[in-house]
C-alpha cells in the first residue's frame, strides 16, 4: 500500500492535514502525482509546480515542501509538505 501524508503549515502550526492511500498498480511516480492532485483538490489548492529543490528533497528524504514559489496563485500559509509514509 502506498500512503502519503500532506499538511499545510503556517507559523509552525499544522492548519490542515490528510493521509491518503493509493492501492493501484501504477508506478511510484504516478502514485505521487495522483495523490498530490487529490490532496490539492481536497484542500482546494492549485497543484504546485515541482522545482529542482522539491525533486532533490523528495528523492533524498521521501518528503518535500512546496512554498509560495511553487504556486501560481497566492497562498495564505507558509508551505505544503508531502511525505511518503508507506510504500509497497
Amino acid at each position: 500500500m502506498f500512503r502519503m501524508w500532506a499538511k499545510i503549515i503556517k507559523s509552525n502550526h499544522i492548519l490542515k492535514d490528510i493521509c491518503l492511500e493509493d492501492g493501484s498498480a501504477d508506478t511510484r511516480t504516478h502514485k505521487v502525482f495522483h495523490t498530490l492532485n487529490e490532496v490539492c483538490h481536497k484542500f482546494d489548492l492549485a497543484t504546485p509546480i515541482w522545482l529542482d529543490i522539491n525533486i532533490s528533497d523528495f528523492k533524498r528524504y521521501n518528503k518535500t515542501r512546496f512554498t509560495r514559489d511553487s504556486f501560481i496563485e497566492a497562498i495564505d500559509f507558509d508551505y505544503l509538505e508531502i511525505q511518503i509514509i508507506e510504500e509497497d
